[in-house]
Formats: C-alpha cells, sequence, structure tokens
C-alpha cells in the first residue's frame, strides 16, 4: 500500500514539474491560454453561477432549504431518496456544477444527510444548469437555442435515470433520522463569502485546466486517444471531444466551431460526464461528504454515454 502510495506521489510530482516547464519553456502560449480559460469564465460561467450560488447558501445556512424539503418526504422516500433530495436536484439544476454537489456536502456537514445519502445524491445533484447549456453553449457558441434546448432535455433525463436507478438498488438506510439546519454566525456574509470563493475556485479549475489540456494536445499525449475517437467521427471533432475530456467549456466552444453532425450528441456528452475540471471540483465537495471517486467517474461516464444516445435518437427522429 505504501509503494502505490509513493508511486502515485512520484507520478503526480513528474507530471506537475512536465507542466511547469512546458510553461516556462513556451510562456507566451500558455499564459494566453490561461487568460482565455479566465475569458471563459467570465463570459460563460461566472453569470449563471454565482447568483444561484448565492442564494442556495442563504436558503441552506437559514434552514429554509431544509424545511422546504419536508413535504417533499413521501415523493422522495419511494426511491429511498432523503427529504432534501428534490430540493438539491432543483438547487443543482438552476445553478449548474458544482453548486449542487457543494450544496450535497453542506447538508452532510449540518448534519442533514448521512453517507450512504450523499451517495445517491452524488448522481442525481450533479447537473450543468440551463443559463449555461441553453445561452452559453445554444445561443453562443452553436448560434441555435433549440440546440441548447435538446442538449438541456437529453442531459436531464440521462441524470435523473441514472440517478433514479442508483437510488432504487442501493440500501436504503434503516430508520436514518434527519436533524435540522441551524442557523448560525452571520448568514449574509458566510453566504457571500461560500459563493464568491465557490465561483472563484471554479474559476482557477477552468484556467488551469485550459492550459493543461493545451499543453497536452502541443505534446501529442492525447492523439491515441484522438486517434481512437477519430474513427467514429472527423479529426477536428475528435480533438475538441479530447479537449473537453479536460475542460469541457473550451470542448464545446470548439466542437460548435466544427459543424460536425456530431456535434451536439458530444456536447452532450461532455457537459452531462463533466471532464477531469468539473469531476474534480465536484470531487472537492463530495470528499467530505464519502463519496467514492471511482464511484462518482463512473457513475457521470454512463450519464453522458446515455446522453449522447439520446441526442443521437433525438436527430434521427
Amino acid at each position: 500500500m505504501k509503494t502505490v502510495r509513493v508511486l502515485k506521489l512520484i507520478s503526480l510530482c513528474l507530471a506537475l514539474t512536465f507542466l511547469a516547464g512546458a510553461i516556462v519553456i513556451y510562456p507566451e502560449r500558455y499564459v494566453t491560454c490561461c487568460f482565455q480559460g479566465f475569458a471563459m469564465w467570465a463570459e460563460c460561467v461566472l453569470p449563471s453561477l454565482f447568483p444561484f450560488m448565492v442564494i442556495t447558501l442563504i436558503l441552506i445556512k437559514s434552514g429554509a432549504a431544509d424545511k422546504a424539503s419536508l413535504p417533499l418526504k413521501k415523493v422522495t422516500g419511494v426511491f429511498g431518496l432523503p427529504p432534501a433530495a428534490a430540493l438539491c436536484f432543483v438547487i443543482s439544476l438552476c445553478s449548474g456544477y458544482p453548486a449542487g454537489t457543494k450544496c450535497v456536502a453542506e447538508f452532510y456537514e449540518s448534519g442533514c444527510l448521512s453517507a450512504r445519502d450523499c451517495k445517491k445524491l452524488a448522481a442525481l445533484c450533479s447537473t450543468s444548469g440551463p443559463l449555461f447549456i441553453i445561452g452559453s453553449v445554444g445561443v453562443k457558441m452553436f448560434g441555435d437555442k433549440s440546440a441548447g434546448q435538446i442538449i438541456l432535455l437529453a442531459h436531464i433525463i440521462s441524470v435523473l435515470s441514472v440517478a433514479l436507478f442508483l437510488s432504487l438498488i442501493l440500501k436504503r438506510g434503516d430508520n436514518t433520522e434527519y436533524k435540522r439546519a441551524v442557523p448560525q454566525g452571520n448568514l449574509l456574509y458566510d453566504s457571500f463569502y461560500g459563493a464568491v470563493t465557490a465561483v472563484a475556485v471554479a474559476g482557477g479549475f477552468i484556467a488551469f485546466f485550459s492550459v493543461t489540456a493545451q499543453i497536452l494536445y502541443d505534446f501529442n499525449i492525447l492523439l491515441p486517444l484522438e486517434k481512437l475517437i477519430a474513427l467514429f467521427t472527423d479529426e477536428a471533432s475528435a480533438s475538441a471531444v479530447c479537449r473537453g475530456l479536460i475542460e469541457v467549456t473550451r470542448g464545446c466552444r470548439e466542437l460548435a466551431g466544427t459543424g460536425s453532425d456530431l456535434g451536439v450528441p458530444f456536447c452532450g456528452f461532455l457537459i452531462t460526464f463533466g471532464g477531469v475540471s468539473i469531476i474534480l471540483q465536484q470531487m472537492g465537495y463530495l470528499q467530505k461528504a464519502k463519496v467514492s471517486g471511482a464511484y462518482f467517474v463512473t457513475v457521470k461516464a454512463v450519464q453522458g454515454m446515455l446522453c449522447f444516445i439520446l441526442l443521437l435518437l433525438f436527430g434521427a427522429i
């Protein structure tokens, strides 16, 4: 076990050294790329995430979200889900990544959810938001609002289907007693501070992984995966998908520019899967709630593939 840990640490150090070396050798290229990542964040993510994040944290920290979820206890109970499940899902869907998983972690830390509940909700409350999918991807990237709407529909269906199936097959808790959230501290300050921190961290992830994706592409590290994907589509789309697997926003933008018939299905897959950047953001919260990274990545991959298939079917109708 110790040997495995040492090997992981050595691999991480080598990877970070490689990235740092590339930036030092080609600063003009990767500094610009970093700036472009922050620009994408400011244009596509910040407007859709920050207001809803503030609202989410005020609802949770004030105890209002906890009270609002109680009438839904019978409905969520059918699927073996806690009372907060429906509300967490709505918050996730309105706000987008990573608001849903932050919401789950907040409820867990307040004692309103068990670790078993969080495992179920990790699959349910990991969604992108309509402002990003319809506004940023549909309108700004594809120039077609209906493209965003169809991606959003497939995204919701795929996330809900897999999450509810898992909720039914995973063990139910034995008469879990849920605590009530108790307001603490300076509600307004704490909510804004939490929202600003979460949104700023999201921007940092997008900028860093935009640079990482570009470095991996420049040094042909993604080439084997790109060639594999190119067996099913054109090379430009394959390249965009590879970048999107690292950082979704940039991948979707490049897919929209290819004009490929598979552009919309691939965007649906990337948005639903989340990519390395978004998955790591969410795991930062889910680890606090004892959710396994391997479990979460597997669930997101299945949801992403289902979304891709649904969009292919929608396009064929």
